[in-house]
């Protein structure tokens, strides 16, 4: 029970820690969600919105954040 307390605790600290910063992001008017390749639609009853640049480019980051953690655990 003590490592599943941990590891929820640890979670919602990432969440925290993402959270603020795109909160950040917001502040420094970096366009995240308004990239080109974001597409969103509105109709007259019907709105939808696929995030794809925005996704893209946070897959890249965190690739490489992972590798670097990776290599330097090494």
């Amino acid at each position: 029970m003590n490592e599943l307390g941990k590891a929820l605790l640890g979670l919602g600290l990432l969440l925290a820690v993402i959270g603020a910063g795109l909160m950040l992001a917001g502040r420094f008017g970096l366009p995240l969600g308004r990239l080109p390749g974001d597409f969103a639609y509105r109709g007259k009853n019907v709105s939808f919105y696929i995030p794809l640049g925005t996704s893209i480019l946070i897959s890249i980051v965190l690739s490489v954040l992972f590798y670097l953690i990776s290599h330097l655990r090494r």
